[in-house]
This record gives C-alpha cells, sequence and structure tokens, in this order.
C-alpha cells in the first residue's frame, strides 16, 4: 500500500494542517518527511506508542519578540522577531538567523524542523533550531543595520548560549551581522563565548566555514556520482543564487573540473555561455558582497552572458542543478524542463527548494537527487567544527578543516545510502535515505528520555 494511502499518514497530515492553519511551508515540510517516516515506523510499534512523531513536529518553544530601532532619519520602526527552538534531544539548538521580508513563523517552523534533520545527519550532537526577522537589509546603511542587528540581540540573548542554543548566519545574515550580534551579547553578558557561529577569524571563527556550505552542496553531488562511476568533470552545471552559497558552489565546480553557466538574484538570472571562471566568479563575490549590486551587471561586463529578467535557470540544458537560492524555486513544471533537457544529477544548496511535485518527478525519472537536509548541511557541520574550537579555545588549519569537511559529507551520503535502498534496484532515493537516518538518531535519543 502507497503511503499517501495510509490512514495514519493522512490523518497526521490534517492534524498537523489543523494546529498550524496559515502555514503552507511547515505543513509542506513535515509532509515530505512524514511519506517517508510512516513506511519506517509501521512496524515499530514504540515509536507510534511514545508519539515521537507527534512530538517531533511539535517546536520545544516558538520565541516571539519586537525588535525597535531607529532609521537614519530618526524614525522608529517596528519589526518582529522569532526563534524556534525544535528538538535539543542530541544535543543543543543549532541554526541560522535569516533577515528578509518573508521570514514569518511558517518559514522559521519548517527551516527548524529541517534543521533538526540535517543536524542529525551530520553525526554531530547538535539540535535544529532557525531564528530570524521580516527585517530587509538591503538599502539599509551600515549603521541601520547595526543598530537593528544589536536591539535584535538585545531580545535574543536571554534565549541563546553555548550549552542551550547557538546561531549562525542565513540569507541576509553574514559576517557583518553575525560581528554586531556578537558584539552586542558580548556587551549585555559580559561573557566572551561561541554563541554565535560564522563570526569573523578575528574573534573565534573558524576558518572554510564561509565556504562550507557552497563546497558541501557540491561534495554531496560528487559522493552521488562517483557511486554511479562518474564525476564532476566536464559537466554543464546550472546553479541559482549568488550570495555565499552560490558562489562558493561554482567555485567548487571549477575545483572539480565542471563548468557553471548561471548565477541568479531575485530580479533574473544570467546565462554564460563560456562558463564562470575563477576571474568571473572573483568578481562576483566583490559585487554582491561590497557594492551590493544586482546579478544583471555581469551580462554588461563579460562578454559571451545573457541577462534573462524575472526568470530562473532551470531552462538553460545541464547534466547537474544546484538549487541555492530559497525555498520553492523549482516547481513540478521546472523539475520537468531540467529532466527534459538531460539533467542526471540535482544537489540542493538552498533548504528545501523544490516544491514536492518536483521532488517527484525527479525520483520517478530516476535522477540522483540530494535534498537540502543532506546536501547543504556542509555548513552546519562546519559550524559545529566552529563550536568545538572555541570550546577548546584553539584553532584548527584550513586543510585540517577542508578534509574533515569532506569526510563529513561522505558521512552524510553514506548515511542516506545506508536508509535509502530500494528494493530490487541499485538506485538510491536519497530523499528517503536522509528523512529516516536522520529520524532515527533523534527518534532514539526522545525514547531514552521517556516522556518529556
Amino acid at each position: 500500500m502507497a503511503v499517501t494511502d495510509h490512514v495514519g499518514y493522512a490523518e497526521f497530515m490534517e492534524g498537523v494542517q489543523k494546529r498550524n492553519p496559515g502555514q503552507p511551508e511547515f505543513v509542506q515540510a513535515v509532509g515530505e518527511v512524514a511519506e517517508d517516516i510512516f513506511d519506517f515506523i509501521a512496524d515499530k510499534e514504540i515509536y507510534h506508542e511514545y508519539q515521537i512523531l507527534r512530538r517531533l513536529v511539535e517546536p520545544d518553544r516558538v520565541v516571539s519578540f519586537r525588535v525597535c530601532w531607529e532609521d537614519d532619519n530618526n524614525n522608529i520602526r517596528v519589526q518582529r522577531g522569532w526563534r524556534v527552538q525544535n528538538n535539543n534531544a542530541i544535543g543543543p539548538y543549532k541554526g541560522g538567523i535569516r533577515f528578509h521580508p518573508t521570514v514569518n513563523r511558517s518559514v522559521l517552523k519548517f527551516l527548524a524542523f529541517e534543521q533538526t534533520f540535517k543536524n542529525s545527519l551530520t553525526g554531530l550532537p547538535l539540535g535544529g533550531a532557525k531564528g530570524g526577522s521580516n527585517f530587509n537589509p538591503k538599502g539599509k546603511s551600515e549603521h541601520e543595520i547595526m543598530r537593528f542587528c544589536q536591539s535584535f540581540m538585545t531580545e535574543l540573548y536571554r534565549h541563546v548560549g553555548e550549552d542551550t542554543d547557538i546561531p549562525a548566519g542565513d540569507i541576509g545574515v553574514g559576517a557583518r551581522e553575525i560581528g554586531y550580534m556578537f558584539g552586542q551579547y558580548k556587551r549585555i553578558t559580559n561573557k566572551f563565548s561561541g554563541v554565535l557561529t560564522g563570526k569573523g577569524l578575528e574573534f573565534g571563527g573558524s576558518r572554510v566555514r564561509t565556504e562550507a556550505t557552497g563546497y558541501g552542496c557540491v561534495y554531496f553531488a560528487q559522493n552521488m556520482l562517483e557511486r554511479r562511476g562518474q564525476s564532476m568533470d566536464g559537466k554543464m552545471c546550472v546553479v541559482s543564487g549568488s550570495g555565499n552559497v552560490a558562489t562558493h558552489a561554482v567555485e567548487k565546480i571549477i575545483h572539480l573540473g565542471g563548468k557553471a553557466v548561471t548565477l541568479s538574484d531575485s530580479e533574473g538570472f544570467i546565462f554564460d555561455r563560456y562558463g564562470i571562471d575563477q576571474e568571473k566568479l572573483e568578481w562576483v563575490k566583490e559585487h554582491k558582497t561590497h557594492r551590493r549590486g544586482r546579478i544583471s551587471e555581469y551580462a554588461k561586463v563579460f562578454k559571451g552572458s545573457e541577462f534573462h529578467a524575472g526568470k530562473r535557470p532551470w531552462s538553460v540544458p545541464c547534466q547537474i542543478a544546484f538549487p541555492c537560492a530559497t525555498q520553492n524555486e523549482i516547481c513540478g513544471d521546472d523539475a520537468r524542463t531540467l529532466i527534459g533537457n538531460g539533467c542526471e544529477c540535482v544537489s540542493e544548496g538552498a533548504n528545501m527548494p523544490t516544491a514536492l511535485k518536483g521532488i517527484r518527478s525527479f525520483k520517478d525519472a530516476g535522477l540522483l537527487y540530494g535534498p537540502g537536509k543532506a546536501a547543504n548541511a556542509g555548513g552546519v557541520a562546519l559550524s559545529g567544527l566552529e563550536m568545538s574550537q572555541n570550546a577548546a579555545r584553539l584553532s584548527w588549519d584550513e586543510d585540517q578543516l577542508q578534509q574533515k569537511l569532506r569526510e563529513l559529507m561522505q558521512g552524510i551520503h553514506d548515511r542516506c545510502v545506508e536508509r535509502g535502498g530500494i528494493a530490487g534496484s541499485d538506485r538510491i532515493d536519497y530523499v528517503r535515505g536522509s528523512n529516516i537516518a536522520g529520524f532515527v538518531k533523534v527518534a532514539d535519543a526522545m525514547l531514552a528520555y521517556g516522556v518529556v
């Protein structure tokens, strides 16, 4: 019997929707995981008896707070801030902070839920959380961003700590914002501790952390390809986004001999028929990070490239796709277009970038499909290593960390393979594998604690 016909699954999802009205992103994330988990626990009564999945989809707590700040024109501005602490069964809460106009309770609950499984997959002792605000850093001055970050941390500091909850960056929150928030935490608490990851190297940050999510996403694709006796060398790759994850994904594609031909932002995407080399990539990093420019300028600077306004890059023929922008950027039609154009592999650098219909299309077509909770776990894995360095008051060198990142991504891949085998086939369902492998570790820890 298909899992979608399973009355337990249907009743469970009906209950999730009733308890979480107006939260489509969260319900979508739960549904995608629950499809696999219900099959897995069908004959495992203890998980039903202790209502493990029901408890997992109810966050430990959701903290909501007001963030007041003053802009450069002396206007008082008011935003909303949140921290969703989903589950700490295997370690302190860990997950990023996102500043973006689309941030709301549903988005953060979905991200915290996904983070719980992602962190479990790394093999590190990290629970799942996520936080953020509907504040938009774009168009704001340095001083406005500083004042907002300080005000945000003035409330958040009550709920975080190096042994309680360790936030990191995410969309709209980079090294600059982490620095402002860490400085405020230190000022309020009079403590210098590893309460945030993604810090600058000067004050407790880790080498390779900036590159880790993008690099890890490409390593995961490489692991999937190698299992089939293939490599990245010579493969045509499309990448969405142009921020930290996307640019470092392109960088690792170049290192491994692939050819990346696209990048994007909210206004559209660029297609470079000659490929994005290291020199062009350095221009993009400078343009997006320091000048806060739009990706459309790329087409004006580099010959042989085009800008496609208001579109995403999934119509460009490729062998590997790396969605590295945001959630639900690949719909069912986009997935079918990728498949029709010869795409063989998808590795997600963003969180839940593929809608459910797209996921089913990829799985039905037999693509190598690495879901975000596995493929983009390199960032949180390096954050865990930053926490270890902070706790020991030491700093590892880049070669050590690059090797550890490769080993962590290989370990995540192998856990997915162990749990994702398809009967009668040598294919691996990486979605199923990641969901089950992530679930088992957290669920068994919850069982050990009893009903708490």
